[in-house]
């Protein structure tokens, strides 16, 4: 590996024998050291590799502008955190999680405190990566001296159900919103309140986040022509109609407020997953 860039006196922008960006960091690697140099292995501690080139680049800025520390504190949450979860993580949340976790910190111990309005529904719908995040803020603690507030436990899931789903914020608030939204249309079309820790609620909780997510992302499910797919759509209105007429009331929720209309494919899987949840009526 040689030089391309030195960064400050422990970390290093690296390229390797076939042209490949990283940062290697290392006590006292970039001291004196010029550009092109050859850098010794020995001293090299970690090794920081994005494979997209605009993840790559924004990793090299971000260590410009955060203690080296947070980045291998959030590099090592990460490692847990993807040995607690089935699904694949973007590459992505070493960046977003460590500029977030840097920031949190920062304003901490400058006496600011963000509250998360989307707490409460984070805690509900991504139960799991909040467990997680709450494990973050303990590990925080424990490293940094520094008690960030709960709150920081829902923005820490949300980066994780972002990189998990491969969203930006935007979209994770927005998906949020929308869950939210939805469930208030259910709850108040069959006037009862959802039990929020049956498994019936975190199985549609689950379809709701991916329903958002296709939503957003301009992957909804189209309706097929095939004449056989048209006769079961039909068969599951008819036989669910209280069901459909719910789903339908929440196309019309979705249309009104995100402008987005909802194909009958997308009403028929609601429409199943309603009556699953035995929420209602026959």
């Amino acid at each position: 590996m040689r030089i391309k860039k030195v960064i400050n006196n422990n970390i290093l922008c690296a390229v390797d024998e076939k042209g490949r960006e990283m940062i290697v960091t290392g006590r006292g690697l970039g001291f004196k050291r010029k550009v092109g140099e050859r850098i010794d292995s020995g001293l090299v501690e970690k090794i920081y590799h994005m494979e997209g080139k605009a993840e790559q680049r924004k990793l090299r800025e971000l260590c410009e502008q955060i203690p080296m520390e947070h980045l291998r504190l959030t590099q090592d949450l990460i490692e847990y955190i993807r040995g607690q979860l089935a699904t694949a993580l973007n590459e992505s949340l070493l960046i977003t999680l460590a500029d977030h976790i840097s920031f949190a910190i920062k304003r901490k111990q400058e006496g600011i405190d963000f509250s998360n309005p989307l707490q409460g529904a984070i805690m509900c719908y991504y139960p799991a990566e909040y467990r997680l995040g709450q494990h973050c803020l303990r590990v925080i603690r424990e490293q940094t001296q520094t008690d960030l507030s709960e709150s920081e436990a829902a923005f820490i899931a949300l980066h994780i159900v972002n990189a998990e789903l491969n969203t930006n914020m935007t979209d994770m608030y927005d998906i949020t919103r929308l869950i939210e939204g939805t469930l208030a249309v259910v709850e108040y079309y069959y006037q009862r309140t959802f039990d929020r820790e049956s498994l019936d609620f975190s199985r549609f909780a689950v379809h709701l986040r991916y329903f958002a997510q296709r939503l957003f992302q301009g992957q909804a499910i189209a309706d097929s022509g095939d004449e056989n797919d048209a006769m079961f759509r039909q068969m599951i209105a008819r036989s669910c109609k209280q069901h459909y007429k719910c789903a339908q009331c929440i196309g019309e929720y979705v249309l009104n407020t995100y402008h987005k209309e909802l194909s009958e494919e997308e009403l028929i899987f609601l429409t199943i997953h309603l009556k699953r949840i035995n929420m209602g009526g026959k």
